[in-house]
């Protein structure tokens, strides 16, 4: 199997009063794979996050270092003993772990079940059982594939509304059956988590009575995005460049206004311009027919860099997933970037467009390149592949 793309982030709904979450989540990615850890602490506020920040962080550390899951959770059973009072855990857990060739595994101790949507139903996982340091794990090995969504909650999640707007809560079931209609849509993670959360928020009428969490990660569908930017060095290499942009399979954006006119002129087709601003910061974009997305350059690469360079830090953020609605040229190739893309072919051309060295230009604006060498450098962080041409 050739390596998948994972995209793996989460969100949390703090309980009715809390300043702080007492679920926690930790994701950390390599050039093998993702793994993601999620704690539930016992009870709520201070006391709760740091139970479930000193169990996730005890975890993660362990198995990105080596360790077996027996060695991680006799670790996890002497440092976080039961509790006398209640006889349960203070912190339960999830250990989620994909490789890039999608082999993966997957731990559960107390905590709802994951959740494994694929091809728009759910999957159940076969399960093994096994005590470790007195505590029942339930274990699985399984083979990810594209378009896989796996889904892990709290039980503030499971539990929504209990004794309120629902007598026994929401339902591992109902949860697992709601989950199906957005990933048939094949949304992103960020916007299928919100929509849990979403339905999560109003069976608590708006004040969550526990902590409510929800984390994905998911297999991005392979989808290749050639994004040519920048004319060439050599005007005698136009036609080269535009064929082999043209011969590489995927979806198709060019960015910049002499770039764009390259490409219309070497393809023999219109290039249509708009002047209709949705944003009054970045220019409009135009059209060119069998081209995806035909954007200006400079400003836009920059300010489509910026959303991505947020998407990084907060995936699930509300204001996030509103910066990729928007209509403006950059929030279209940020969106197509974060959304669709595994891979990333950049065609750059090497010439200097003499505007861009105007002292008066922000130094970030002056050379094009670079900006290009950005981006890829900014889907690199995403986990997504890159791949650039000079001409």
């Amino acid at each position: 199997m050739d390596s998948l793309c994972i995209d793996a982030c989460y969100s949390s709904l703090n309980k009715k009063d809390e300043e702080l979450c007492g679920d926690r989540v930790l994701i950390t990615s390599s050039a093998d794979g993702t793994l993601l850890v999620l704690s539930d602490g016992l009870g709520s506020g201070v006391k709760a996050n740091i139970l479930s920040t000193l169990t996730s962080k005890i975890i993660s550390t362990m198995i990105n270092r080596g360790a077996t899951i027996e060695d991680t959770v006799d670790t996890i059973a002497h440092t976080l003993p039961v509790c006398k009072e209640r006889g349960i855990a203070y912190s339960t857990f999830m250990i989620l772990q994909i490789e890039k060739d999608g082999r993966g595994y997957l731990a559960e101790y107390d905590n709802p079940p994951c959740m494994l949507i694929r091809g728009g139903v759910p999957v159940p996982f076969a399960y093994k059982e096994k005590t470790i340091g007195g505590k029942l794990v339930r274990e699985s090995r399984f083979t990810a594939q594209r378009g896989d969504y796996f889904v892990i909650v709290s039980d503030g999640v499971t539990q929504a509304g209990m004794g309120e707007t629902l007598s026994f809560g929401w339902g591992e079931k109902e949860v697992a059956d709601f989950l199906c209609a957005p990933c048939s849509q094949k949304l992103s993670a960020p916007r299928v988590i919100g929509s849990v959360l979403e339905v999560a928020r109003e069976l608590y009428l708006g004040r969550p009575g526990d902590d409510t969490t929800v984390s994905i990660a998911h297999i991005l569908p392979e989808q290749q995005v050639c994004l040519f930017s920048g004319p060439p060095r050599h005007p005698a290499d136009d036609a080269r460049l535009v064929r082999e942009y043209m011969e590489t399979g995927g979806m198709h954006i060019v960015s910049g206004g002499t770039s764009s006119e390259i490409l219309a002129r070497e393809l023999g087709r219109k290039l249509e311009v708009s002047i209709d601003y949705a944003d009054s910061d970045i220019p409009p974009t135009a059209a060119i027919a069998g081209i995806d997305l035909v954007t200006e350059g400079v400003m836009t690469l920059k300010r489509a860099i910026e959303i991505i360079e947020t998407y990084t830090k907060l995936p699930a953020a509300a204001e996030t997933t509103a910066a990729l609605d928007r209509p403006d040229g950059a929030a279209k190739l940020a969106k197509i970037l974060i959304e669709r893309c595994t891979h990333l072919k950049l065609f750059i051309g090497k010439s200097v467009n003499p505007a861009h060295q105007n002292p008066d230009f922000p130094t970030e604006l002056r050379v094009k390149s670079r900006l290009m060498d950005d981006l890829g450098n900014a889907m690199a962080r995403l986990g997504r592949a890159v791949d650039k041409k000079y001409y």
